[in-house]
């Protein structure tokens, strides 16, 4: 058993390095702690079948390849090129400007049609644009400070329905900010305090016999 976790940390070194990935990113790719990815790579763990797979997924090869001596393959290139990351970038600033052009043209459109300046529609492309970004940072990045966005969010909207009734200056509802965040707070504080809890179980079923 010693040999068989020899065998796999030498190998997820391998290919986490020759990725060009650091324990925290691969951690985050897998929703496992970087405390977990160090613990495989220290031969203390072998991780379940299921992140065997996940890391066969991600790194192009077998689970076989992953448990065996493999001298004979390289590691894959690098995941996350230089040009990959100004391609999301550019994806990501292009759906942004396209939330903004939109209410742009809606602004223009009131105006002209009903001869009213609703400024409002660039509030609301802030909530917009906040949405847009927690897809993609949940797609491209596995979520990672999803909570600092959502508490964003949740700011925004309650700015954007106090502005909305701001002739009536209802400003009773930032009451509701306070407890909100919290709530998103809390939510993800379980969200973690889960996956290390999960990193644990794994670790104590790779110690197994």
């Amino acid at each position: 058993m010693d040999e068989l976790k020899a065998t796999f940390a030498g190998n997820l070194i391998r290919l986490r390095t020759g990725a060009g990935m650091t324990q925290a990113e691969l951690g985050e790719a897998l929703h496992y702690s970087d405390k977990a990815v160090s613990k495989w790579e220290r031969a203390e763990s072998v991780p379940d079948a299921w992140v065997l797979t996940e890391l066969g997924r991600i790194f192009g090869v077998t689970v076989d390849q992953l448990l065996s001596p493999n001298a004979h393959w390289a590691p894959p290139p690098t995941l996350r090129s230089e040009k990959e990351t100004y391609s999301r970038l550019f994806i990501l600033l292009s759906s942004i400007a396209a939330v903004w052009t939109l209410c742009m043209v809606e602004f223009v459109v009131v105006w002209i049609v009903l001869g009213t300046i609703q400024w409002i529609v660039f509030v609301a492309a802030v909530p917009l644009s906040l949405v847009v970004l927690l897809v993609f940072n949940c797609i491209w990045f596995k979520g990672r400070g999803n909570m600092f966005i959502v508490m964003a969010l949740v700011l925004s909207l309650v700015l954007l329905i106090y502005l909305m009734l701001l002739k009536y200056n209802i400003w009773q509802v930032f009451l509701i900010l306070a407890p909100a965040e919290v709530l998103v707070f809390l939510a993800f504080q379980i969200r973690h305090h889960s996956l290390r809890k999960r990193d644990s179980t794994a670790g104590r079923e790779g110690n197994g016999p």
